[in-house]
């Protein structure tokens, strides 16, 4: 199997969302880590690798259950991310391959004042934070095939991220444990992917992932739901066009299914679910410069919601419509 090859398709495997869970969020930041190309190593030889990725998702929908839900249902009524995340990886050899990412939170978030944040109960209010978010650490063995098509790996997230929540002008908290950059916890991650061809000349790949993360430390009686990802997609390669050394539409569907928070600061009621999402993206090589990006579509959603506002005060999750990602690498 020609691993160079292969390259387009790991882009979109990445159901790092297994190490996905360094976006702290109850309502499914860590979709981002899928499909961004970091979860294989990238160069057969030993060498490093450098990331930047953008990701936007703007939660605007209230959901309870498996449709649209009123929005008067929710306390929360809007909140807006751009993450910026740093990462990089270094081969160091056919064996093993090390990462590390840490993202960088810039959220808007739009709810109702108790009466205790900024306002009169039943006013709304915005508060605004940019900070760290968790720091992902993970080591990924692929001496299992020479051409590293298979790789399993092993990591852990750092509570690196803000999990304390800013305060309003009337001394309350401006945002819910649920909705920090950070969770206060540490993660272990544990997660595998595998490459295939589909046609002899190896231009049609095909691509699964899969990890689950789960909280081991927490910190003031919050702990963040169990998560387990997974991904399965083709990658076309289209060859070399212009400047670019190769071109590869890619198609992936992505299953996330996320367990109810837990603990006296948690919301257990309002959060965790399940949700299959669409994915098509592409894949670009310059050089040594690497690229990829995708668009997210929801098509399936089960998000767990209290029966009616009345018993905890809200009901629903916020939901993004779309989510767009992009993401450049540079092999050194």
């Amino acid at each position: 199997m020609n691993r160079s090859l292969l390259r387009p398709a790991a882009f979109a495997a990445a159901v790092a969302l297994f190490p996905g869970a360094a976006l702290a969020c109850a309502c499914g930041c860590g979709v981002f880590d899928v499909g961004d190309g970091t979860f294989m190593p990238n160069n057969a030889n030993s060498g490093f690798s450098a990331w930047f990725r953008y990701s936007f998702m703007d939660q605007d929908e209230n959901w309870e259950g498996a449709s649209k839900a009123p929005a008067s249902d929710n306390a929360d009524q809007k909140l807006e991310t751009s993450f910026y995340t740093f990462g990089g990886q270094y081969v160091i050899n056919r064996d093993w391959t090390v990462m590390a990412q840490l993202p960088i939170y810039d959220r808007s978030f739009v709810s109702t004042d108790d009466g205790s944040v900024a306002g009169p109960a039943g006013s709304l209010y915005h508060a605004h934070l940019t900070s760290l978010g968790d720091m992902e650490l993970m080591a990924t063995y692929t001496g299992f095939d020479k051409d590293l098509s298979t790789g399993l790996s092993l990591g852990v997230k750092l509570p690196t991220g803000k999990w304390k929540s800013p305060l309003g002008p009337l001394g309350g908290e401006a945002f819910d444990r649920d909705s920090m950059p950070g969770t206060g916890s540490t993660d272990l991650m544990i997660g595998g992917y595998h490459v295939g061809s589909l046609n002899k000349s190896s231009t049609l790949s095909w691509f699964a992932q899969a990890r689950y993360q789960v909280a081991i430390a927490t910190q003031e009686d919050y702990r963040p739901g169990d998560e387990l990802d997974a991904a399965l997609g083709v990658s076309y390669d289209l060859g070399r066009h212009g400047p670019f050394s190769s071109i590869a539409p890619v198609l992936q569907a992505v299953d996330s299914l996320r367990l109810r928070d837990s603990g006296a600061n948690a919301d257990p009621l309002n959060t965790g679910y399940e949700r299959v999402l669409i994915e098509p993206g592409i894949a670009a090589r310059v050089g040594k410069a690497r690229l990829f990006a995708d668009v997210d579509f929801p098509i399936y959603q089960h998000m767990n919601s209290a029966p009616n506002p009345t018993v905890s005060g809200t009901a629903g999750q916020l939901v993004a419509r779309t989510m767009f990602r992009l993401q450049v690498s540079y092999d050194f």
